[in-house]
């Protein structure tokens, strides 16, 4: 399928919200995840479907001051 990941457009053959983290090689409890503009918890990956063209953004935090 067709994604729009982090403001660009791959292919990846996932189906999931776990299946593409997998596939992207993004595992950690570092991050958080949004599909579509909206937070998806880290418990609801698996059963997350994704659908054709849906902009995941994938965001981890940073430190600084």
């Amino acid at each position: 399928m067709t994604y729009i990941i982090n403001g660009e457009e791959q292919e990846v053959a996932a189906t999931t919200l776990a299946d593409l983290l997998l596939a992207l090689d993004c595992e950690g409890e570092w991050m958080a995840t949004a599909v579509n503009g909206e937070l998806v918890h880290r418990e609801d990956h698996a059963q997350f479907r994704l659908g054709e063209r849906d902009r995941i953004e994938i965001l981890s935090p940073m430190q600084g001051g």
